[in-house]
């Protein structure tokens, strides 16, 4: 018999679980330095079973309103939304989760407002609480973000005093706004691409991810995701120059966004204002952003000789994983050239991945959503550096487009496994912690059963 499945059960349900995480994360989170606890303390210890109940629970919420999106009376693009804040609500005023990423981001806002070159420098060089907060890896690492972005995190040091926590706030307010206009683009998208605007919805904003790592973790791919939706409906409209700006400006937070404007040309060409207008019109409103963008931020160009910094000694992408086991062959066999194996792998990803997109959008170029929702996937997997956020690149647009069902099963079981796949505290997992976090979700997994058990038990007395 069926698990009696409704809207109302899947929002309490999800509820729950965001705020397990949300407490949980007050001793187990990406606390400031002030407040770190020992990770073998016991509250620390009590907040990552929490969290991890948590994850579970809210990942179990989201898969039964798939199974109500797809019944026979689906919610509507509304309701889902209405679901999407009661979700978040709990997260609004949590500790930053899963990541450090976000005190890096108010360290470079204050750089720049100190009128300091972030693309010659890391926060170490600046000095202060706000360096003291972030991560070792970055300390001495400049920034590898667009001048759209940093001219935002700057302005908002500017408000704050430099704060820490008026600072977390705003910049979780930031990433509400970008996570908003994702949802706000996804159900016109989806119209436009034959696909059912609730299901979008439901993947592409309703996901885990976008609540673990957008809403709680505060970064700003959220902005970069929410003005590559907002260019790309003002470009199925009337407005494709305002389509190319806010594409533009999304790209001008990360580069990979820039992929939108092929989009954007794609569009043009199909409303049929010609090919080469649609790419002079194009070209002609990125550049003109660009220099104004950066004028407006004063940080220069070097962002674009910066964007190899997100790559670490210990990341785990995948021409990562294979330059470091080459590198340890060469150097087991005594060969000078371990040193040239990472290196190596990583210009070989580069390489397939510009392959790899050259085939899609040949292939795929009457659906120019769906080609640069799996460009960007590509992208995301092949480049020299990978964290589960960087999955919503793709997973964002392809929700959208989604040829099929099965697509988005596929896409939602990867989207569960990267849901477990990083400590709250953003730190490294040593044994101890990964059993922690196991036994939280175990322990949901049972909470869940009981509950499962319990419901059905009325329905099998009323068939008796």
């Amino acid at each position: 018999m069926a698990f009696p499945v409704d809207l109302r059960r899947c929002q309490m349900l999800g509820l729950a679980g965001t705020a397990f995480l949300a407490l949980g994360g007050e001793s187990a989170g990406a606390l400031p330095v002030r407040d770190l606890l020992a990770p073998a303390s016991a509250r620390a210890a009590l907040g990552l079973v929490g969290v991890y109940f948590g994850v579970v629970l809210l990942i179990a919420a989201w898969a039964l309103l798939g199974r109500v999106v797809r019944g026979p009376e689906p919610p509507s693009p509304r309701a889902l939304l209405l679901v999407l804040v009661i979700w978040a609500s709990p997260l609004l005023l949590a500790p930053p989760l899963f990541s450090r990423d976000v005190y890096s981001y108010l360290a470079q806002g204050a750089m720049v407002d100190a009128h300091m070159d972030v693309y010659s420098y890391g926060p170490a060089q600046f000095g202060g609480p706000l360096a003291d907060e972030v991560a070792p890896v970055w300390q001495n690492t400049a920034a590898p973000y667009g001048p759209a972005f940093l001219a935002v995190a700057s302005a908002l040091s500017g408000v704050t005093g430099g704060e820490l926590p008026a600072g977390l706030v705003g910049m979780r307010l930031v990433a509400l706004l970008g996570v908003a206009l994702m949802a706000a683009a996804l159900p016109r998208l989806a119209r436009h691409s034959g696909a059912d605007p609730a299901a979008a919805l439901w993947l592409g904003a309703l996901n885990p991810l976008v609540l673990l790592h957008l809403v709680a973790g505060a970064h700003n791919d959220a902005i970069m995701l929410g003005l590559l939706g907002a260019g790309l409906v003002a470009a199925l409209g009337r407005w494709p120059a305002v389509g190319a700006v806010l594409v533009t400006l999304a790209a001008l937070v990360k580069a990979p966004a820039a992929l939108g404007l092929l989009a954007v040309v794609v569009l043009q060409a199909r409303a049929g204002r010609g090919p080469l207008r649609a790419l002079l019109t194009t070209a002609g409103a990125a550049g003109a952003t660009t220099v104004l963008a950066t004028a407006v931020a004063g940080t220069g160009y070097g962002w674009i000789g910066a964007l190899d910094t997100p790559v670490s000694s210990h990341n785990w992408a995948l021409t990562s994983l294979l330059g470091r086991a080459t590198g340890a062959l060469l150097a087991h066999l005594g060969s000078d050239l371990a040193p040239l194996a990472v290196p190596f792998w990583h210009t070989l990803g580069l390489a397939a991945t510009a392959v790899a997109v050259l085939l899609i959008w040949l292939r795929l170029r009457p659906r120019p959503v769906y080609a640069l929702g799996l460009s960007l996937a590509v992208v995301a997997a092949f480049g020299p550096a990978i964290r589960p956020w960087y999955a919503l690149w793709g997973l964002f647009l392809i929700a959208a487009a989604a040829p099929s069902t099965e697509v988005r099963h596929r896409v939602a079981a990867v989207t569960a496994a990267l849901a477990l796949a990083v400590l709250p505290s953003g730190a490294p997992a040593d044994t101890g912690q990964l059993l922690l976090a196991v036994s939280g979700g175990v322990l949901a997994v049972v909470v869940l059963w009981q509950a499962h058990q319990a419901a059905q038990a009325p329905a099998l007395g009323r068939a008796a």
